[in-house]
């Protein structure tokens, strides 16, 4: 296990299922881990470049991304974020209600790191946070955020 605080921006606009991702993280038995949380687009984009409001906040190291979003789509933050080599290495894991096979090649397409469906059953719901969370944050290596 990994001793470092993983920065974790949550793009989502369901205020139930930000809570339920909060419960889950404040619960972990890893490090605790920073957990962010905008609700749009446009600003998931200004919160990673730390531009507006985001300004002097630290790069996420792992973004968790809803596809269906308001003002900018999960995909288009997802193609954004691939095409700046700056931003490139962030790992982003698309957590959608979506399970359309267009939606999974898409994200993929776009360079996703993984493609989750959010099931409906609030349980497995927290489990496959609390996999998410235990996988990227106590298991993999992530980049460096200077990367």
């Amino acid at each position: 296990m990994k001793d470092e605080i993983v920065n974790v921006l949550l793009v989502e606009d369901d205020p139930g299922d930000v809570l339920l991702v909060r419960e889950v993280f404040a619960e972990s038995e890893l490090p605790p881990n920073r957990l962010d949380v905008v609700s749009d687009g446009v600003e998931a984009m200004d919160y990673v470049r730390g531009e507006g409001g985001y300004a002097g906040r630290e790069r996420p190291d792992l973004i968790l991304l809803d596809l269906n979003l308001p003002r900018k789509s999960g995909v288009e933050v997802l193609a954004e974020l691939k095409a700046d080599a700056a931003l490139a290495t962030i790992p982003v894991v698309v957590l959608t209600t979506s399970e359309a096979e267009e939606d999974v090649l898409r994200a993929y397409r776009q360079h996703a790191n993984a493609y989750v469906t959010k099931p409906a059953d609030f349980s497995q719901f927290r489990e496959i946070v609390q996999r998410i969370d235990e996988f990227f944050a106590g298991i993999v290596r992530l980049p460096p955020r200077a990367a």
